[in-house]
């Protein structure tokens, strides 16, 4: 009787560790997508204000400034890695626009565009690195999902796989910019 007591608690303490690691392993998932999410504030909070500046240097690049404010309010609409097509297009906006400031000597001097260009591309390191890290945390959560017999008790509690941050194949194209 004391054997059988003993395998069901064993039993019933490895079904709870399972389920508290599932859940562990959900939380950081999306706690990771909410660092990828202040870091994509960070970048919305930035693009205005490279705007405004290459705006006044640059005032006939009207199109892929109004290109990036389309790609910007896209992407502030989505909450989750559905917005990644957008996210991707303002990067790539992001890559045209700096490829025709150099056609500008006036904005390539300025402080502010520089501070700001600057500030961008730590930004978009950020975001690679946290997108990185979300996509891991995804992928270990995906995978004890898959996994018996935790797969088990993900079924039985309706813990479900989240999705992985992934570009467009139309994305892995370098932008043509031209001059």
């Amino acid at each position: 009787m004391w054997t059988t007591i003993a395998v069901i608690a064993i039993f019933v303490f490895y079904f709870i560790a399972l389920y508290n690691d599932l859940i562990a392993r959900r939380n950081q998932a999306r706690e990771a997508w909410a660092t990828v999410d202040t870091q994509l504030k960070r970048r919305y909070d930035l693009i205005p204000n490279l705007i405004e500046t290459v705006r006044g240097a640059a005032a006939h690049e009207k199109e892929t400034l109004t290109e990036l404010t389309r790609a910007r309010t896209m992407a502030m609409k989505g909450d989750s890695v559905d917005s990644a097509k957008a996210q991707n297009k303002i990067s790539q906006t992001l890559k045209n626009l700096f490829a025709v400031a150099e056609n500008y000597p006036e904005l390539k001097a300025n402080q502010n565009f520089l501070e700001l260009q600057r500030e961008l591309a730590d930004t978009e390191t950020k975001i690679q690195a946290t997108r990185q890290f979300y996509n891991t945390v995804v992928m270990r959560l995906n995978t004890q999902i898959e996994q018996f017999p935790s797969n088990l008790v993900a079924n039985m509690f309706g813990i479900k796989q989240e999705k992985m941050f992934e570009i467009e194949e139309s994305e892995k194209v370098a932008p043509k910019v031209k001059f």
